[in-house]
C-alpha cells in the first residue's frame, strides 16, 4: 500500500515561532504539487484516500494546519485566524517548490482549508494554478457557523476510545454516509489520550477564541474582504458544494458561478458539510477539474 512521509516545517507569528507537519505523498521528485488542506478542527489524514488516488500525477502535500494534530500551538490564541494560515502556507509553498521548477501548485481545501487557499489565490504572484473549494464561500450561514463555534470550545473527554469516536460520529453525521471503517477512522484521526488516559480530540480548544470574539460588524466586514478576494482570483476554480449543506447556501453558490472565477459547480447528493473526498465518486469530480487542461 502507497504510504506517506511525515515532514514539518518551521514557521512564524507575533507569538515566535512554530512547528507545521504535512505529510507528503507520491514522488518527492515530482514538480506536479497538490496541497490539500482540512478543515477547522481535522488533519491531514482527512486526504489519504484523495492523495492515494492521485500520487501517480502528484506529488500531494496534506499539512495540518497549526493547531492542530502533529502541528504546534500558538501561545496567542487570537493568531487562530486566516492571516496566519496563509502565512504559514507560504512558508510551506517556499519549503515544497524546489528551486529551478515551476512554481505553481493546485490546492484543496476543506471548509477553512477552502478559505486560505480562497485568499492565497487572490494576492498577485500566487502560486495556485487551479483552485478546488469544498463546500465553502466568501457568505457563510451564520447559524451554522455558530454551531460550528461551539462545537470547536467544548473541552469534552472520554474515558474510551469507542466512546470518543462516538461523538466524533455524532458531530460530523453532516459528512454523509460512510461505513463503519471509514467512521472509525474519521475519529482515530482527531482523537488522542491525554495524560490520564482520557481521550480528547487532538487540537488546541484555544481554536475556538476567533470564534467568541467575532461580532455582526466583524462577520460583515470578513465577508466583504472574502468576496473582494473571491472577485480578485483569475485561476479556474472548482466549488463543491454538499447538496444538504447548511453553511454554504444555493444563493451563495450560484453567485460563485458569476463573478471572480467563475466556478464550476459539483454538488454531492446526500451530504451536507462537508464532503471527505473518501469515495470514489468524490474523488472522481476533483480528479477531472485537476487533470483536465
Amino acid at each position: 500500500m502507497i504510504e506517506a512521509t511525515y515532514q514539518s516545517v518551521q514557521c512564524i507569528s507575533a507569538a515566535g515561532l512554530h512547528s507545521m507537519a504535512y505529510k507528503q505523498w507520491g514522488d518527492p521528485d515530482n514538480p506536479k504539487v497538490l496541497v490539500c488542506v482540512h478543515g477547522v478542527t481535522r488533519v491531514s489524514g482527512d486526504f489519504d484516500a484523495l492523495a492515494r488516488a492521485m500520487c501517480d500525477e502528484y506529488r500531494v502535500i496534506c499539512p495540518d494546519i497549526v493547531g492542530r494534530g502533529r502541528s504546534g500551538r500558538l501561545a496567542l490564541k487570537n493568531l487562530y485566524q486566516i492571516p496566519q494560515y496563509v502565512s504559514d502556507s507560504v512558508t510551506l509553498l517556499a519549503r515544497v517548490l524546489k528551486p529551478g521548477e515551476v512554481q505553481a501548485v493546485d490546492w484543496l481545501g476543506t471548509s477553512m482549508g477552502g478559505l486560505i487557499g480562497l485568499v492565497l489565490a487572490s494576492l498577485p504572484g500566487n502560486p495556485v494554478r487551479k483552485l478546488v473549494l469544498n463546500d465553502i464561500g466568501p457568505t457563510l450561514n451564520p447559524v451554522a457557523l455558530a454551531r460550528i463555534g461551539d462545537y470547536i470550545g467544548q473541552d469534552v473527554r472520554f474515558p474510551s476510545f469507542d466512546l470518543a469516536a462516538k461523538f466524533i460520529r455524532d458531530v460530523s453525521v453532516t459528512f454523509g454516509p460512510h461505513s463503519e471503517e471509514e467512521w472509525h477512522k474519521l475519529a482515530a484521526d482527531v482523537l488522542r489520550q491525554d495524560d490520564d488516559g482520557m481521550w480528547i480530540r487532538h487540537y488546541d480548544l484555544g481554536l475556538a477564541l476567533p470564534f467568541k470574539s467575532s461580532t455582526p460588524e466583524s462577520a460583515k466586514s470578513d465577508e466583504a474582504s472574502l468576496w473582494t478576494a473571491y472577485d480578485a482570483i483569475r485561476c479556474p476554480t472548482l466549488l463543491v458544494r454538499g447538496a444538504d449543506s447548511d453553511l454554504l447556501s444555493p444563493e451563495t453558490a450560484q453567485a460563485m458561478t458569476v463573478r471572480g472565477p467563475k466556478a464550476q459547480l459539483a454538488e454531492v447528493p446526500g451530504v451536507g458539510h462537508a464532503p471527505t473526498f473518501t469515495h470514489a465518486d468524490q474523488i472522481a469530480i476533483a480528479r477531472q477539474f485537476l487533470l483536465s487542461q
